[in-house]
């Protein structure tokens, strides 16, 4: 028997014969796996790319109105020029938050999408998930704790804009800060005072707030006239003097109703107190209160009625003897 030996063996042959095999074994792993992977990325984007365009038509289709739909608040009297102010105002205002929420619900959706694509991806290499969950857990709980405030803020800013209750250029009273809004985020309010300073108010802190400049305001005006005075005379001359203004081009968009006279307001130690009231465009209530002021004191000085002034009486003892005992000498005088 005649013994014949192996032939030698190259490794780079041994590889190349073993390859294929290997190759046939794992195929479905080799072309699965990939295929698998670019399916999922390309469905994540279609999802994203479809849940914007449904975010952005859902909250438009919310915050504007339908079609013909006026803006809300009472307008009566108002002229073109107020109700095409005030559409354009609204339609910006809406723009805005529509903008502003799209761009959240738009982010939070694509933060959901991207977690749930990688946990896929993962999965489909065999990477365990239960451990990367437990760790993102973990690590989530402690940024919650840390981060309550934030949240609270950015919670805060979106019922801030959902709800509408102030924006750009509307002049509000958050506590300290009163003034004119300039900035509305998620997290911060910027309010420019009369003094000119900018407040930078956390939407969290923010507990109430006093809007002046929605839909429509209120004039309010305190007249004192003297105790001797023809109450009836002085309701007629505040009510003829606010019809007057009102009548007038200047103010007839300003005004959105005619001048009320309320009554008796109160009854002060120097006189009486008669209150005039009207509806205004938002923000023009100061400016209108300055001019009827000054129309109702040229109107009560043509009708003779008296503004009081402070007026006291003072009781003057010479030798310290109690006033009334019939003793001393007492003087009385008026000082006015």
């Amino acid at each position: 028997m005649v013994y014949v030996p192996d032939p030698p063996t190259d490794p780079t042959v041994e590889l190349a014969l073993t390859v294929p095999d290997w190759a046939r074994e794992h195929s479905a792993e080799l072309i699965g796996v990939p295929l698998r992977i670019a399916l999922i990325v390309l469905g994540v984007a279609l999802v994203r790319v479809l849940a914007k365009r449904a975010i952005t038509r859902v909250v438009q289709r919310i915050l504007e109105p339908g079609e013909g739909a006026e803006v809300p608040g009472p307008r009566s009297g108002r002229g073109p020029a107020v109700l095409h102010r005030d559409r354009s105002r609204a339609r910006e205002r809406r723009e805005q938050r529509a903008r502003t929420i799209g761009s959240v619900l738009g982010s939070i959706v694509s933060v959901v999408l991207f977690v749930v694509g990688v946990a896929m991806v993962l999965d489909q290499i065999g990477i365990a998930l239960g451990p990367l969950l437990a760790g993102a857990g973990v690590v989530g709980l402690a940024i919650g704790f840390g981060a309550q405030s934030l949240v609270a803020d950015y919670l805060a800013g979106m019922l801030i804009m959902v709800e509408d209750q102030y924006g750009v250029g509307d002049c509000v009273d958050l506590g300290e800060a009163v003034g004119e809004v300039e900035h509305v985020g998620l997290r911060l309010t910027q309010v420019r005072d009369l003094n000119g300073g900018l407040w930078h108010i956390r939407n969290g802190e923010i507990l109430r707030v006093r809007n002046d400049s929605q839909e429509w305001a209120r004039a309010v005006l305190d007249v004192a006239v003297a105790y001797d005075a023809d109450l009836d005379e002085v309701y007629r001359v505040l009510e003829e003097t606010g019809l007057a203004m009102r009548q007038e081009p200047a103010f007839a968009d300003v005004l959105l109703e005619d001048p009320a006279v309320w009554g008796v307001q109160s009854l002060d130690a120097d006189g009486v107190l008669v209150r005039l009231a009207v509806k205004t465009v938002p923000l023009q209530q100061w400016g209108v209160t300055r001019e009827l002021r000054r129309r109702v004191k040229e109107a009560l000085d043509t009708a003779g009625i008296d503004i009081p002034f402070p007026q006291r009486t003072v009781w003057l003892r010479h030798d310290g003897t109690p006033a009334g005992t019939g003793s001393g000498t007492e003087t009385v005088s008026s000082v006015r």
